[in-house]
């Protein structure tokens, strides 16, 4: 190639690129993209912000309460551990009086349509069947619960008043067994009275019981 001839590629090519300079990148249709949160949740740090579906209808962002602390409760109606955490008040009653504090409890379902407890239909009878004051959350596809690292049913989240993810894990020490007598540690309890006083949640991850969260196979 002449020197010439070098020239006038090069000074096409100048052209092009100064032409195409400033122009708008193709839209991208939202809608065809995965729902995939940034990153995974983690003690200590900000929150993983998501939007979810209710059972009633409506939109719920995350990130609409900050200022309050927030409970995340992964729900399943049909699971027994559930049952028996409801039924002796851990959760339902515990819920009402956080919620009279002025706190805001979420309760989030991440089984996938045609298992165990998930849909909307069986979520709608199950808020009136438990008596809760407070929301489910469909999260079908299961991208909220694997962000969080819900592996339980119920798996307790505690995010204070800046959005801080403080606790993750059990409701307490009893393995979903029941009172038996014996000592128990009220991981949730102590989270949140740690979370009032303004200091560090002293056990702030725990591994969590119950049955696995019912997520597509």
């Amino acid at each position: 190639m002449s020197t010439r001839t070098s020239l006038i590629v090069l000074f096409l090519m100048s052209s092009t690129a100064c032409r195409n300079e400033g122009k708008a990148e193709p839209a991208v249709d939202l809608k065809s993209q995965p729902a995939v949160m940034a990153e995974a949740a983690a003690i200590g740090q900000p929150a993983p912000d998501f939007t979810l579906v209710s059972t009633d209808g409506k939109s719920v962002r995350l990130k609409g309460y900050l200022g309050k602390v927030v409970i995340l409760e992964w729900f399943n109606p049909d699971c027994p551990f559930v049952k028996v955490a409801h039924g002796e008040g851990k959760l339902g009653k515990r819920a009402s009086a956080h919620i009279a504090d002025g706190g805001v409890w979420l309760a989030v379902n991440s089984g996938a349509p045609g298992l165990q407890g998930a849909g909307k239909v069986r979520n709608v009878k199950a808020r009136a069947e438990y008596g809760l004051a407070y929301p489910v959350l469909l999260d079908e596809s299961g991208v909220v619960g694997k962000t969080y690292g819900a592996t339980r049913t119920p798996h307790i989240y505690v995010i204070d008043a800046k959005g801080i993810l403080v606790y993750a894990g059990a409701l307490d020490s009893t393995r979903g067994a029941g009172y038996t007598g014996e000592k128990i540690d009220d991981y949730l309890g102590e989270a949140l009275a740690a979370v009032k006083a303004g200091r560090a949640v002293k056990t702030a991850q725990t591994k969590s019981w119950g049955c696995s969260v019912k997520y597509a196979r």
